[in-house]
């Protein structure tokens, strides 16, 4: 038989990546080291019975080596700690990751909780448990469970009209007004189409307000017939989250803090980055530039608008109490005496109510049926078992929580670099795939290749525009007549003027909508933003009168790769100024 290096009998027979090897290897020679360095250290004789330990520790080494990588890869049963530690480590010496915190909590035991990197690429805090993250869209959930607690005390009911609790609210029809009512709110159904609005809080820095939030659904154009299809939405769950307020007698971070985040002991959470007293030990949001990490302004609103939609910073510790919380069924606390909410409306919450996706026939690595939203929560089966989860993304922040009921069990994974190759997703379904017994798969290869991928596309299409606009000419137009004040319904008054040859796009709401405008091609500008946290450089797209006078603006991002929430597709901007 031929004779076979280690590392190629680890590649061809236990499917480890060539890449995470020797970080592994690294690991166990490590712990074998230190093994016979232990037995080296003695100061008698090597003995036969010495020599004879000595050969044993190399034999349990060896035996311990192919035993760790054999688990660690094909995720044939859960990761240990330990796994998941070296899972972690082989994640951020691939991709540009500042800090990660992973946490496991299993048959009512919190099991793994751990940091790693650091809170800022800066200052080079340290991440441990107790590090608190921007948990964006997992506040969702405590939004839907907010509402159960008002529905526990009678104050509410989930087929309550919101225009019972909000008497201005108004959506673009009168039906879908008098019908709207609170699960509506939290189930991505109202028609609209994805992150309509959206640009309302994204970049961060505008004065909208909740009353702008209200007044905004009428005057956006549906994508679809009410309660038919999903797309997701942030601006109903400000909605949900004054619903809160207006039934409880207190904002929705007071509500959240008080009547959910205290009795849990998630005392170092709060329900936005403002209401934090103590921010030694909190993680600062990340980008990535050229593959260097950049440390990023952290995401903020003065007046805690968003919160109800993404606003919580919470630990792994802290979530950790979340998610046991929820898998022994509202109940925590010793012995579980305490109940927060009812089993009934945790099955509420974890019900489909909006289809995503349905198959009759299983499809895919997990074998699924379907995938639905509930009320904060996504809902899906993965290999025989319902899986409930969400994500979460701001600025520099990506998070991921999941639990599957039947096997009580609860993942929590909190990033604070974008993309940061993906690891909230990887780590956690890496987790996850070792509980459910799924063919081993090589999640940072999979993360590696998608982004990649996505990068490519991404810049292949802003590469040509930008070397479309380095040739066209603009001497051609009269400048000027494209000058003035236009204004959208919802998004308000935004101004393109003239400034030493050059055309300026200003929003007087969002005041980080700022930049150049670059011409492209017939009455088409490219307007590169002087905010670079995010790529959401813009067309502004110019209808002329019969004189050549600009009326009127319609706009949609020039990236295919950017984010949902810079709905630029939604304005339609007309001039009420010269």
């Amino acid at each position: 038989m031929k004779k076979m290096k280690l590392r190629d009998f680890a590649i061809n027979n236990l499917h480890i990546s060539p890449v995470l090897f020797p970080f592994f290897f690294v690991k166990i020679f490590d712990h074998s080291a230190a093994m016979l360095k232990n037995l080296a250290s003695t100061k008698e004789k090597i003995t036969m019975p010495n020599l004879h330990s000595l050969l044993i520790a190399k034999s349990l080494t060896i035996s311990f080596l192919i035993t760790f990588l054999a688990i660690t890869f094909t995720n044939a049963q859960p990761l240990s700690s330990l796994q998941i530690d070296s899972l972690v480590q082989a994640s951020m010496e691939r991709m540009p990751l500042a800090g990660i915190a992973v946490a496991v909590v299993k048959d009512g035991k919190v099991i793994h909780s751990k940091g790693y990197g650091v809170s800022s690429s800066e200052s080079r805090g340290k991440v441990d448990k107790n590090t608190l993250f921007a948990i964006a869209s997992n506040s969702k959930a405590f939004t839907s469970a907010s509402l159960a607690l008002l529905i526990e005390e009678g104050k509410l009911s989930w087929q309550d009209k919101v225009v019972d609790h909000i008497p201005e609210f108004k959506m673009y029809d009168p039906y879908v007004t008098a019908n709207f009512n609170i699960q509506d709110l939290l189930t991505h159904r109202s028609g609209l189409g994805l992150g309509a609005g959206d640009l309302m809080f994204f970049p961060d820095g505008s004065d909208f307000t909740v009353k702008d939030v209200l007044n905004s659904f009428q005057y956006q154009e549906p994508v679809s017939a009410f309660r038919t299809k999903y797309d997701y939405d942030n601006l109903l769950y400000i909605v949900a989250g004054e619903v809160v307020a207006r039934v409880s007698g207190m904002s929705w971070v007071d509500f959240v803090e008080t009547r959910i985040m205290k009795p849990l002991g998630m005392y170092r959470s709060a329900g936005v980055f403002q209401r934090l007293t103590d921010k030694t030990n909190v993680a600062l949001p990340h980008g990535v530039v050229d593959g260097k990490l950049v440390e990023l302004e952290t995401y903020t609103k003065a007046d805690e608008t968003l919160g109800a939609a993404g606003g919580i910073y919470a630990s792994v510790n802290d979530l950790s109490k979340w998610l046991l919380m929820h898998l022994n069924g509202g109940k925590y606390g010793d012995e579980l005496k305490n109940q927060l909410f009812s089993a009934q409306n945790q099955n509420e919450m974890w019900k489909p109510h909006t289809n995503i996706g349905f198959s009759v026939q299983p499809a895919g690595r997990y074998q699924s049926h379907f995938m639905s939203y509930g009320l904060g929560w996504v809902v899906r089966d993965r290999s025989g078992h319902i899986v409930v989860s969400h994500t979460g993304g701001l600025p520099g922040m990506l998070s991921r929580t999941i639990m599957i009921p039947e096997l009580n069990l609860g993942i929590v994974v909190l990033t604070n670099t974008a993309p940061g190759g993906d690891s909230y997703y990887t780590i956690a379904q890496a987790i996850m795939d070792g509980y459910l017994g799924v063919e081993g798969r090589d999640w940072i290869d999979w993360a590696s290749k998608n982004l990649a991928e996505s990068q490519s596309m991404g810049d292949s299409v802003t590469t040509a525009v930008w070397k479309t606009i380095d040739s066209a000419s603009s001497e051609h137009l009269n400048l000027k007549s494209f000058t003035g004040v236009f204004e959208d319904a919802w998004f308000g008054k935004v101004e393109i003027s003239l400034k030493e040859g050059q055309l300026w796009f200003r929003s007087y709401r969002s005041p980080k909508l700022i930049g150049k405008m670059h011409y492209y091609k017939a009455n088409t500008f490219a307007i590169k933003w002087n905010y670079r946290d995010m790529e959401c450089d813009a067309f502004a797209i110019f209808n002329l009168d019969m004189e050549g006078k600009a009326i009127n603006i319609k706009m949609k991002g020039i990236s295919p790769n950017i984010d949902f929430s810079y709905d630029f597709q939604d304005l339609d901007l007309n001039r009420v100024e010269d």
